[in-house]
């Protein structure tokens, strides 16, 4: 299987940039997981040459949505969506409320369009999603994700760009010391990622992608001790200093979920190796890393949907000189939805391992309302000293609103809790 095949690769790296014992240790323990969950899921078995139904064809004859209470309460009948030949464009807005790193609540609307470029049987659905947010505390982004599907799927685009300027709470190195032991910086940042990925056989796709990322004028706010001193770690945490890293990033995706916003069934496997060399203007700052994202999804029998989510991601820096907001760090995954119940930023490190599982159930036998329990477990190096430590639990529960029965898509109102915080959180489709 490819995920076995590319390990041994990633440790010949590990040992050329002299990663220590506890390195290797913990990305081996996130390796065993990955590698279990494939094997248990076996995604690769004899590869079906036919992509799963589209939402088109799936019976919604007993399920209802909001759009269905909507009509009934207020007697209401939408105009028919326009059709350009057999292509169709789908529209969402939602605007949510959520609590945000720095403090203070944010003010979050998504704006997306979902299409087809090719025949529906065939071809994955398309999406551009625009997510601008403020929180009326200095804090704003603009942030704009494209994921498009060529027809038959022979070519994928996947972006993401976005501009930010926000404060963020950083801790110290010893990530075990209290919940009040943080320092809060301010910082621009501009992202721009590009991935362009081709088709080697239905589901799986190989590509190369160009990934910036951009921190301006970082400083501090009420600081007596200084960044570096702070937080033990001397690269990209200069007062005023502007942090760039600039890097190719080389992609191997398996996914074979029908739906990614109601994953059922399916399993996803995504491989990401970046590099950021000088010629790219990241000066004495070349650095590698590398991710490892696998995700299954178990249908349960039973006469309601009953669903086991299960998650997990590897992700080290493969070198000792990464500026310090490049370094994995908890809800800084690609998608950024990674550690309910724990506060973003709040575990950064040289390596980071993440495991997740969720229950997903319906309360309703028509699917307009359902539930879900989940668990999840953090564990890091520290940025300079290699240090392993946790693991750090958080765990909650959430309810679940059918906001699409066309596309399966829910409303997903989510509490998590862990040691000294919790937080609720609002998204469009599931977290996984």
């Amino acid at each position: 299987m490819i995920i076995v095949y590319f390990f041994p690769m990633i440790f010949r790296h590990l040992t050329a940039y002299s990663i220590n014992n506890s390195i290797t240790s913990i990305a081996s323990k996130g390796a065993l997981v990955l590698i279990v969950l494939v094997i248990f899921c076996n995604p690769f078995r004899a590869v079906a040459q036919q992509i799963t139904p589209t939402n088109d064809d799936i019976d919604t004859t007993n399920k209802k949505d909001l759009i269905d209470v909507f009509q009934k309460t207020f007697k209401y009948t939408p105009q028919k969506i326009q059709r350009r030949g057999r292509k169709k464009v789908y529209f969402s807005l939602i605007p949510t409320s959520s609590a945000v790193p720095g403090g203070g609540k944010a003010l979050i609307t998504s704006t997306s369009a979902a299409f087809y470029l090719g025949n529906r049987r065939n071809t994955f659905l398309s999406s551009v999603t625009f997510v601008p947010y403020l929180n009326f505390k200095g804090r704003y982004s603009l942030g704009f994700r494209n994921n498009i599907y060529t027809n038959k799927n022979k070519w994928n685009i996947q972006g993401d760009t976005r501009f930010s300027l926000y404060p963020e709470y950083v801790y110290g190195t010893n990530q075990t010391n209290n919940q009040n032991n943080r320092l809060l910086i301010t910082y621009k940042y501009f992202r721009f990622y590009q991935t362009l990925l081709k088709q080697l056989k239905p589901y799986l796709l190989a590509g190369i992608g160009y990934n910036l990322d951009y921190h301006i004028n970082i400083q501090t706010v009420g600081d007596t001790i200084g960044l570096p001193k702070f937080l033990g770690y001397p690269h990209g945490t200069a007062t005023n200093q502007n942090s760039v890293s600039s890097g190719i990033t080389f992609n191997l995706l398996y996914d074979s979920r029908n739906n990614s916003l109601n994953p059922l069934p399916g399993a996803y496997l995504n491989l990401i190796y970046r590099v950021n060399p000088y010629i790219l203007g990241n000066g004495d700052n070349t650095w590698k890393s590398i991710y490892l994202d696998g995700r299954k999804y178990i249908e349960l029998t039973g006469q309601k949907r009953k669903v086991l989510a299960l998650w997990s991601y590897v992700w080290t820096a493969l070198n000792n000189n990464v500026p310090y907001l490049d370094l994995p760090a908890i809800g800084y995954e690609p998608y950024q939805r990674s550690g309910r119940g724990i506060e973003q930023n709040r575990y950064r490190g040289k390596s980071l391992v993440y495991m997740e599982g969720e229950y997903r159930s319906d309360l309703r036998d028509d699917g307009l309302l359902g539930y879900v329990v989940f668990a999840n477990m953090t564990t890091t190096t520290g940025p300079g000293d290699g240090k392993f430590t946790g693991p750090h639990p958080a765990m909650g529960a959430g309810l679940r609103v059918k906001f699409n029965k066309r596309s399966n898509t829910n409303i997903a109102i989510d509490f998590g809790v862990s040691q000294g915080h919790s937080a609720l959180t609002l998204n469009l489709g599931e977290v996984f």
